[in-house]
């Protein structure tokens, strides 16, 4: 008897313990339903409506809200909303009300169409340990206050549109494990002081524009993974934590030769440096590291040869050395009999697979000429020298010239290029719009950091770049003339597009409105390095040849692999969603990035590149400014066959069908004949990124991943 009172007692014991521990104090049930209001009424928080319900037990995949001592102590909510925050949405209030949560420690508020700048009042969060406000519309810089937050271990603001330079107030924090701000707009050059940042384990700063040098970070003992990639870095290597496990550098501008340091990196197992400018021989001892399954050094300028005894780690799975300049044979470990590992080295002067290699002199060229240029220093010091005096009398000279010649017609470029626009009307540009900088600033600013200078290639360049424009180097030949693929002297592959322009654009027309071009810089553009000019040489009528230099982007069109059968290589729907998003801000990009905005239709699946991370890129783009556009081709969808044929079975095994209604919905608006229901871009963009986080949040699910795990 006395067992069952005690065991009653203990019972009712624990039901008051419990019901202290979770019930909420109404204080911080009204923060929650304020929340829910700001918010504008996410279906995620429905069930803060349902009477009797504790809150501290209410759980999905879209939202945790975790209590103790009944004070809210985590809240993570994760979002599908079809439409952005109106413009009654103010991120100053959301803060405020948090702030009212004075033990929070876990805030996660992921793709909400939360925007606007950070307020400064965000210190005010002052428990956070965790912060993550990733693929929301966030723009501005970091505030500073943000360094207040002294318990913060990790910090995640992906997917936004944040922008400005690096803080350098990092090493504030000084329990900060992870740092996340990737797919941003960010610039200039890696703060000094993540080095100082010791508890860092993982860093992922990729798909900015950072440019400068690449830190020494040897000393983040803690750091594990690394990923810089597709930046503007232009320095060259520098050393690493020794137990880092993943080093992601690729898509920069690096250059020199990789430090001895990395053959003694025992726990790494990624190594991507691809698509820099690396120019010394990969260091054997990479390919023999105990725990390294994947190493890439493609496409970078790595000369002379492999040594044929390398040894090659047992966990190697991996190995792309393809596109430099090496030499030789391959090692045994390399050799394609190994069944475990991918080996890829196409477009090397190996003597293996002649087929896909250059020839042996394409590969020591440029080591001939260095020998060469030792001896000639010398003279080409003194010839300096002597020539300063002999510039400065030709300069002098050219400046009487230029003046006689052009001063008394009173012809400034601004009035060749008006008489150019009237004479041509087919390009609808003003002399104004196109010689006034003030028009095109933005985009000046946006492509400047860190990217390639334009600059006037000869024809020659471009001759030995082709082997005389062989047709072998014949990439395809569209609407606007033949590309072809080239590699230059530095080594840097790229495309080259032949134009023939009117003879009613003089030469120094030509230049202006190519010097346009060269101002449009964009992650999703392809990349106008240069021109030329061939005015010796006109066709019948008169016209001119000129040929754009772009970057080469290795990984085909867009059309191409819609069509793509092998398993492996096939575009998933959300592959396809994430090229789409990247066109989608390249074009946003170019009817508002310069003033007034311009685009001539031309968006068509062959026109879209991919690049080696099936990254897309938008080819074809203003053209109409140089070249009349006579392609007219209509992807039509305003019938029911068009709208049959976007959907091929590989749409429909690897998408929801949620998903795939977003993207149809919008595709069937944009074509819509009345302009007034059209979508405006930013709709355009917030639905695709939507339809993305959608189809994430379904093969999540499907794989039984836990989405909101720290």
């Amino acid at each position: 008897m006395g067992i069952s009172r005690f065991f009653v007692s203990l019972c009712v014991s624990w039901s008051f313990l419990i019901w202290g521990t979770h019930q909420l104090q109404s204080s911080q049930t009204q923060v929650l339903f304020q929340l829910r209001k700001q918010l504008e009424y996410p279906k995620q928080l429905d069930n803060l409506l349902n009477p009797g319900i504790d809150l501290c037990f209410l759980s999905s995949p879209q939202i945790n809200i975790t209590c103790q001592d009944s004070i809210v102590t985590e809240i993570r909510i994760f979002g599908d909303m079809h439409t952005s925050l109106s413009q009654n949405f103010s991120m100053d209030s959301l803060l405020a009300t948090l702030s009212r949560l004075n033990s929070l420690r876990v805030l996660s508020l992921v793709s909400l169409g939360i925007w606007g700048p950070i307020p400064d009042k965000i210190h005010r969060l002052q428990s956070l340990e965790y912060l993550d406000l990733s693929w929301n519309f966030l723009y501005g810089s970091i505030p500073q206050t943000v360094s207040r937050i002294v318990n913060l271990e990790i910090l995640k603001m992906d997917g936004n549109f944040l922008n400005g330079t690096f803080p350098d107030w990092f090493d504030s924090f000084s329990n900060l494990t992870s740092l996340s701000l990737r797919n941003n707009l960010f610039n200039g050059p890696l703060p000094s002081s993540i080095q100082r940042i010791t508890s860092l384990t993982d860093i992922n700063l990729s798909n900015n524009k950072i440019s400068g040098k690449l830190l020494d970070l040897s000393s983040l003992s803690s750091l594990r993974w690394l990923d810089l990639s597709n930046n503007k870095l232009d320095s060259g290597l520098s050393s690493m934590p020794r137990g880092v496990v993943v080093v992601l550098l690729s898509n920069n501008s690096l250059s020199g030769r990789i430090p001895e340091q990395y053959a003694k990196l025992n726990e790494l197992q990624q190594l991507d440096l691809s698509h820099n400018a690396l120019t010394e021989t990969a260091l054997a001892g990479l390919f023999a590291l105990p725990s390294i399954v994947s190493l890439n050094l493609a496409s970078n300028m790595l000369t002379g040869s492999l040594p044929m005894h390398l040894s090659c780690g047992s966990k190697l799975h991996l190995v792309d050395i393809s596109n430099n300049r090496l030499r030789g044979l391959l090692p045994s470990c390399l050799n394609s009999n190994v069944k475990t590992r991918v080996v890829k080295f196409s477009g090397n002067c190996l003597l293996v697979d002649l087929g896909h290699q250059h020839p042996d002199t394409y590969c020591v060229v440029n080591s001939k000429e260095k020998k060469g240029s030792r001896g000639k220093s010398v003279g080409i010091l003194i010839g300096v020298i002597g020539g300063i005096g002999v510039v400065t009398l030709f300069l002098a000279f050219g400046f009487l010239v230029l003046c006689r010649r052009y001063c008394p017609r009173g012809t400034s470029e601004q009035h060749l290029l008006q008489k150019a626009v009237h004479e041509n009307s087919v390009t609808g540009f003003t002399a104004e719009i196109l010689t006034n900088a003030r028009f095109i600033s933005d985009a000046a600013k946006l492509g400047s950091q860190g990217a390639p200078a334009h600059r006037q290639f000869s024809l020659d360049e471009l001759k030995a770049a082709t082997n005389n424009f062989d047709k072998f180097t014949l990439l395809g030949e569209g609407s606007t003339g033949k590309i072809y693929k080239g590699r230059l002297e530095n080594g840097a592959q790229v495309a080259i597009r032949c134009l023939t322009v009117s003879r009613r654009f003089t030469i120094r027309n030509l230049k202006l409105r190519l010097d346009l071009l060269a101002k449009l810089r964009h992650p999703h553009l392809v990349c106008l390095l240069g021109h030329c000019i061939e005015s010796e040489v006109k066709d019948e009528y008169g016209a001119n040849k000129v040929y754009l230099i772009y970057e080469y982007v290795p990984n085909g069109n867009y059309r191409a692999h819609l069509s793509e059968t092998n398993s492996e290589k096939v575009l998933k729907w959300s592959d396809r969603l994430a090229v789409l998003i990247g066109i989608a801000k390249a074009v946003h990009f170019l009817h508002t990035g310069i003033i007034p905005g311009f685009y001539s239709n031309r968006l068509k699946a062959n026109n879209i590149l991919l690049n080696e991370h099936r990254m897309g890129k938008l080819s074809v783009y203003g053209l109409s400014v140089v070249a009349q556009d006579i392609d007219k081709d209509k992807v039509s969808l305003g019938n029911p066959d068009g709208q049959r044929r976007i959907v091929d079975p590989t749409v429909l095994a690897s998408c929801s069908q949620e998903s795939l209604s977003i993207v149809v919905s919008l595709t069937i608006n944009c074509i819509s004949p009345e302009s007034s229901t059209r979508p405006s871009f930013e709709d355009v963009l917030w639905n695709l990124q939507y339809a993305a986080q959608v189809q994430a949040t379904s093969d999540d699910q499907r794989s039984g991943k836990t989405l909101l795990s720290p």
